[in-house]
């Protein structure tokens, strides 16, 4: 078993619970995926490729500290564009190619606090006995309305063994990056391990990926599921190594 722990965020900007998630993955070329990076981030590899996470779920108990949550505000569908990086002082972390979800204000609250690239969508996660299914189309902004839809069929846990070293490249990241006013930041996110679980797709019809740059991959995803972990989420920091933040 290969485990990555998580930081302890002791001052959380955010608190959210990340549920019924599905991690859907496809191998690219190195190159074809940094040419998507800002300047100051280098794609992360396994076994010489990169990998790129489509990562549908359901947003829930969204609040800064000290808040109550709001139901209506607080629990949302999402769906992630997301790949594996590090910074300029060798730190793992995500990167975003695009972030989807079904709630406009948290859209304008994320694109204007975070710098992250949300879209607003419309969009319904609907967990049945033993599948998850997924519904999501682009609104705003940009004119093409992109889609992800899935059917996941969970099953059994993954045991200790079979969580080996890509799963824990898949799965274990702990930070996030962004460009904030030209320049590349990170946060740290604190989360227990993903209770994860084999899943197939029953179907899948996404242009996500494409909307995101990238080309099809040509392979069959990996596809793992979680009922999910509660995060806390902290603030941005500049890296210690100096870099412009451009995006190419």
């Amino acid at each position: 078993m290969r485990t990555t722990w998580s930081p302890k965020v002791s001052l959380p900007v955010m608190h959210q619970r990340w549920t019924a998630l599905t991690f859907i993955h496809w191998r690219y070329p190195p190159a074809t995926v940094q040419r998507l990076l800002p300047a100051g981030l280098t794609v992360e590899t396994f076994d010489e490729a990169a990998y790129v996470g489509l990562v549908p779920f359901l947003m829930e108990g969204v609040r800064p500290p000290a808040v109550p949550a709001l139901p209506w505000l607080s629990r949302f569908p999402e769906t992630n564009v997301r790949t594996y990086v590090r910074d300029g002082d060798g730190r793992r972390g995500l990167w975003f190619l695009s972030l989807d979800a079904g709630r406009l204000p948290a859209v304008l609250a994320a694109r204007a606090g975070f710098w992250l690239p949300y879209y607003w969508s419309r969009m319904a996660v609907r967990v049945e006995d033993g599948l998850y299914r997924y519904r999501c189309r682009r609104r705003w902004p940009g004119p093409a309305a992109a889609r992800g839809d899935a059917d996941v069929e969970l099953g059994a846990p993954l045991t200790p063994e079979e969580r080996d070293e890509r799963v824990s490249f898949l799965t274990d990241r702990y930070r996030l990056f962004s460009v904030v006013a030209g320049r590349l930041v990170h946060a740290e996110v604190e989360h227990p391990p993903w209770p994860l679980r084999h899943a197939r797709l029953r179907h899948l019809r996404q242009d996500l990926v494409r909307a995101a740059g990238l080309p099809d991959s040509g392979e069959e995803p990996l596809v793992h599921a979680s009922a999910g972990v509660a995060t806390r989420i902290g603030m941005w920091r500049p890296p210690r190594t100096a870099a412009p933040g451009h995006l190419h």
